[in-house]
């Protein structure tokens, strides 16, 4: 039998591959890297240990210039922390879908983009203060899986179609759109698992400080009704209005039943000191201002509150201070570090490892289970909050804030606000008799004397709330007959060492803000 040779037959090829376009890549790349973060944070709740996010934050907060740390408090204050992490998810966001885009022509790209990613929250995890090795390891595993889902959401798959006309579909959008809506709920419901995990640990902490403390102060913080001459201020900060500013982008992870803080160093008797035995010594409650040295003039990152629990100095005397001892060093669970002189925990004021603030339990806001509270001084060097150490040392150890370019020595500033101007009757904003009230501080000096200038007149001296302590502000209250017209309004406290503060406007850098606060109204006739 002859065989005819097929001499015009075309060789089978490979069906041609369609190009990718570029919004799925990038749908893709951010579907991908939701599900890689979100994956690393599932497995750091459920492990207990610290989320990628917040290790990342946290490094981020540590590493930044001063100057970026000066604006993120000056432009958020008290929401700096949430705006961080907005900043962090919307960079991952766009590199994310920067990184899906480059996987289209090389799928090496996407897949070593999230790598690299999973490293950096590895190493940052890692780095963490409490944290060992086993914290790499939700960053990485959701970094890996999340590469693997990148490169099968953009691979070429050829498809095969039966008959002689062959279309080019080498892409499958039907195939991406299934497994990228699968990756995004996959993200969504895991990081929806590590949020409800990591509210639920603040929760039990916070359950955990709901506890009232179990004994009577030795001393009592009595507060007179004249200590408010207005309203509009409280004389005593509620705890849910006092500020806070810190370092710390998650809670550190506290077990009440096991911290404890060391007292060691240049002392002669090293000291361990649990919940239980704060709880047990005699504790005092003391009225106390509290001031952070950010606070620009006229600005509310100051609070005053009922502080309750052990004196410093009587810690300090059972540790036995050695003469060649310089510093207090803290640190804190999270890691931050201040220290302030020796000589402030014996000079009289009221330095204490504090329990307790306006007749409740310590907030974990604000430090629980222990802080310390330092009248007198710039909470940069000393308001340590979840107290993990305090060492005694020289000053060639430097906290957090020093190195930075604050000041080692931070005393507070004589400084003085204006809170309020309001009619006394009628209309507001109209001619006739107002009052012009705020608060003044001088904490360790105490405040003499309120005085306010109205157009750059004579200074004319104010009422004052009573005197509660030299470590406390005290309010302050002007009566004054408005006419219509535009006006400017300062105000200055001088303090009981006979010093009234300055004129000189300064920025909070290096160690405090200066100058008077003036604001201007505008009476209509």
């Amino acid at each position: 039998m002859n065989t005819i040779p097929l001499t015009n037959a075309v060789p089978p090829t490979e069906p041609p591959v369609r190009p990718i376009a570029r919004r799925y890549g990038a749908l893709g790349g951010f579907a991908a890297g939701a599900l890689a973060v979100a994956l690393g944070m599932f497995f750091a709740a459920i492990t207990d240990v610290v989320s990628p996010i917040d290790a990342v934050g946290s490094e981020v907060i540590d590493r930044a210039p001063r100057w970026v740390k000066e604006f993120a408090i000056r432009n958020f204050g008290t929401d700096d922390k949430l705006a961080l992490r907005i900043g962090i998810i919307t960079i991952l966001g766009i590199a994310s879908l920067a990184l899906g885009v480059a996987a289209i022509r090389r799928w090496w790209i996407g897949t070593t983009g999230i790598g690299l990613f999973g490293v950096v929250g590895a190493a940052a995890a890692v780095h963490r203060p409490g944290e060992s090795g086993g914290a790499a390891v939700p960053s990485l595993l959701g970094a890996a899986i999340g590469a693997v889902v990148l490169h099968r959401l953009l691979r070429p798959v050829p498809v095969q179609m039966p008959g002689a006309s062959q279309a080019p579909l080498g892409w499958d959008r039907r195939r991406f759109l299934i497994t990228g809506g699968a990756t995004v709920a996959t993200a969504a419901f895991a990081g929806g698992i590590a949020l409800q995990r990591e509210n639920q640990r603040v929760s039990d902490l916070r359950e955990a400080a709901d506890v009232p403390l179990p004994s009577t102060p030795l001393s009592s913080a009595e507060i007179p009704p004249d200590a408010e001459v207005f309203d509009e201020t409280p004389f005593v900060t509620p705890n849910g209005e006092f500020y806070r500013i810190d370092t710390a982008l998650s809670f550190p992870r506290i077990d009440v039943a096991t911290w404890s803080f060391d007292i060691g160093g240049m002392v002669d008797n090293p000291l361990t000191i649990t919940y239980d035995d704060l709880l047990a010594m005699d504790q005092v409650e003391r009225v106390i201002t509290l001031c952070c040295v950010s606070n620009e003039v006229g600005g509310d990152l100051i609070g005053n509150a009922v502080w309750r629990g052990v004196l410093l100095r009587d810690l300090l005397e059972q540790a036995g201070v050695q003469p060649s001892a310089e510093q207090v060093f803290s640190t804190s669970l999270d890691g931050w570090t201040c220290g302030f002189p020796v000589a402030a925990a014996f000079d009289g004021r009221d330095v204490m490892v504090a329990v307790g603030m306006n007749g409740d339990t310590l907030p974990l806001e604000h430090g629980f289970p222990a802080r310390l509270v330092v009248p007198g001084l710039y909470g940069y060097v000393s308001a340590t909050k979840w107290l993990a150490k305090i060492k005694l040392t020289t000053w060639d150890e430097q906290g957090y804030w020093v190195p930075r370019g604050w000041s080692q020595q931070a005393p507070i500033k004589t400084q003085s606000r204006i809170d309020v101007v309001r009619a006394v009757s009628g209309t507001s904003g109209a001619a006739g008799l107002y009052v012009i009230a705020g608060v003044a501080w001088a904490q360790h000096r105490g405040v003499d004397k309120v005085e306010v200038s109205i157009d750059d007149g004579p200074w004319e001296e104010a009422k004052l709330g009573a005197d509660v302590s030299d470590d406390a502000w005290r309010q302050w209250l002007l009566e004054w007959d408005a006419e219509a017209g535009n006006h400017r309004i300062a105000v200055r406290a001088t303090d009981k060492t006979g010093e009234t503060q300055t004129g000189d406007q300064a920025p909070p850098a290096p160690n405090g803000a200066t100058g008077y606060h003036t604001i201007r109204v505008g009476i209509d006739a």
